[in-house]
């Protein structure tokens, strides 16, 4: 069995944290749990830099985002910003020399999201995005059943991405507002986790949606909403497989409810986020529910199982895990799985497409590579 993701033979990796919310703690937190450091960070302003670094433990609180960058004593630098600012603190810091994992999205446009993965391309830099449900072993031993064909030839999915914390007409979030969420915000926030998980388990892409959305509730606060909560697509895949794919932050008392199920000529295979130390499989014999065990799993599962069978994983092991591969990326290693800038464009290309469908009347629209 394989428990320690933690890379070995590298020095300490400092990093630099721009922003002070939940991720940015939760970024920190994986940071120090894999030998890192946090040096500094940078918020809105000095004082609430400040509170930031007493709050999560940085060394210091840096001047602005510019002196975080630019400071010689931090090799990456972490982007949990508002949504807007993503592609120019990104741009910035590999334009510094250092290495950078920057929340999604990774840009507002698959234009910007592009010209970002050539500028990482030439700086040599890791550029990574946290797309980390990839890192739940559980997700990485349906990879590999559909990888050795247990699955047979995928028919159809059947995917889902529920939560509820936009439900009441008085919850509110800078995400809301274009001016700092994007165009996007249920698709771009947790959309995007979703159809990169499925890309990722099913091998192909999806090559064409036809997207629905909705915007519940036109003003919250008293401001003009101008994202959707809502996003009902129907996609083709690369193979032909056919899928539904539902995106709400509407649903209420669904927390984090992420789902893939999918349908193959042999079996079915269905994972859910918010029990992920199990897969059920399906078949016309029988349907079975496969705890997580190193001793049982994939190399690739196995390798991410922090702890023994019946020690419960969650999310935030797989961002460990997630950032244990960041960490030896940047020593000189090629983990398998790593999300890059590369896969924070494919997810601007495809919200760009969702977006285009439902301004159609949910036309459908073919997706780009």
């Amino acid at each position: 069995m394989t428990t320690d993701v933690i890379p070995t033979g590298i020095g300490t990796i400092r990093a630099g944290v721009l922003g002070a919310g939940f991720m940015a703690r939760v970024h920190s937190d994986a940071t120090r749990a894999v030998g890192g450091e946090i040096i500094a960070i940078s918020a809105r302003t000095p004082s609430s830099s400040a509170q930031a670094a007493a709050r999560i433990g940085a060394e210091r609180a840096a001047a602005s985002a510019e002196d975080l960058i630019g400071a010689a004593d931090i090799d990456v630098v972490h982007v949990c910003t508002p949504n807007t600012t993503h592609a120019a603190f990104a741009a910035a810091a590999l334009e510094a020399g250092k290495h950078v994992v920057c929340e999604k999205p990774l840009a507002l446009s698959a234009r910007d999201a592009e010209r970002l993965v050539a500028l990482a391309a030439d700086s040599g830099r890791i550029a990574a995005v946290p797309f980390v449900y990839r890192y739940h072993p559980m997700v990485r031993e349906a990879r590999a059943r559909v990888r050795n064909g247990a699955l047979g030839t995928l028919l159809t999915l059947d995917c889902a991405y529920l939560q509820d914390w936009m439900l009441l007409p008085t919850d509110d979030d800078w995400r809301t507002e274009a001016a700092q969420g994007g165009p996007s915000r249920a698709f771009a926030d947790i959309g995007s986790h979703l159809c990169d998980l499925v890309e990722f388990v099913i091998g192909e892409r999806i090559v064409a949606v036809s997207a629905r959305t909705r915007t519940v509730f036109g003003e919250r606060d008293g401001h003009v909403v101008d994202n959707e909560d809502i996003a009902a697509l129907l996609v083709e895949t690369a193979s032909g497989a056919l899928g539904t794919v539902l995106i709400s932050q509407m649903a209420a008392g669904r927390r984090n409810a992420l789902t893939v199920e999918l349908h193959g000529t042999r079996e079915s295979i269905r994972f859910e986020q918010e029990r992920p130390e199990e897969l059920w499989i399906g078949n016309r014999g029988e349907s079975r529910l496969v705890l997580r065990d190193p001793a049982t799993s994939s190399p690739d599962s196995a390798r991410l199982q922090r702890v023994p069978a019946g020690h419960p994983m969650g999310y935030l092991d797989a961002f460990t895990s997630f950032m244990a591969d960041v960490h030896a990326a940047i020593a000189g290693g090629a983990p398998e799985g790593l999300p890059t800038f590369a896969d924070g464009h494919r997810s601007a290309v495809l919200t760009e497409a969702v977006l285009a469908s439902a301004a159609d009347g949910g036309r459908s629209v073919e997706v780009g590579a």
